[in-house]
């Protein structure tokens, strides 16, 4: 299992989102609140963040600004060189994650979300039984997050909704909290674990997990997709929502 969390709004320092906050996601590494499989997330991490300063090289088609990405197969509570960049990078769209590796999975930094196609960033918190998805020869890894990523870009990630209940029904015992942005859109679903949202004034946070305990966090019902845009939050059931 893993923790994740995604931001679409205005600038922002990585660091206001992951390291400084009271239960961030530095925090959530080796003592989250909320996390019901897994004690740590010391498996390794991943910041992903779309740069404004590589907006005139980018395709204009795939969102504001090229896609970054820092990954690692190390504790992000103990990554140094990180924490003494992240206060120096901004975005306005962000996805970060800590790792808990299911059993038998290697540890590696291509499998730590967030995955990217060149236009998305992804991640997965959850596990997914990985015979009942395809073989991919662009999956980052041969990890379930990694091969689950791969068909979510594959389908598109505007088809969030409809791959992960197909998914889900394949595998009873999946777990498929998911979280993408494109640099203008921000999508999630809740299948089988936590999500939360913040509405703040200046742009807006899905998390797995509250990172403070600000009395504005709303908890997100399972089995939903999230879609933040535009500033506006919409939620919609899942197909195989009870």
């Amino acid at each position: 299992m893993c923790r994740h969390l995604g931001w679409l709004g205005e600038p922002v320092t990585i660091a206001s989102l992951v390291l400084d906050p009271p239960c961030g996601l530095r925090v959530q590494s080796y003592a989250p609140r909320r996390q019901k499989h897994g004690l740590i997330n010391a498996d390794g991490w991943g910041v992903g963040f779309f740069d404004p300063g590589g907006q005139e090289r980018s395709d204009p088609g795939i969102g504001p600004g090229e896609v970054r990405r820092w990954r690692s197969a190390s504790p992000l509570w103990g990554d140094v060189s990180f924490a003494s960049v992240a206060p120096a990078l901004r975005s306005n769209c962000i996805v970060a994650a800590v790792r808990s590796a299911s059993v038998g999975m290697p540890i590696e930094s291509s499998a730590s979300a967030p995955f990217s196609d060149g236009s998305w960033l992804l991640s997965h918190n959850g596990v997914v039984d990985r015979g009942v998805l395809p073989l991919s020869p662009v999956a980052e890894s041969t990890v379930d997050s990694a091969l689950l990523a791969a068909l979510i870009f594959d389908r598109g990630p505007a088809n969030l909704g409809d791959t992960i209940a197909e998914v889900g029904a394949a595998d009873s015992g999946a777990r498929l909290n998911i979280m993408a942005a494109n640099g203008s859109r921000l999508l999630a679903t809740t299948w089988g674990d936590t999500l939360s949202v913040l509405r703040r004034s200046d742009g807006v946070v899905l998390a797995s997990e509250p990172y403070d305990d600000h009395p504005d966090w709303q908890d997100i019902p399972d089995r939903h997709l999230v879609d933040v845009s535009g500033g506006q939050v919409t939620l919609t059931p899942l197909k195989g929502s009870s």
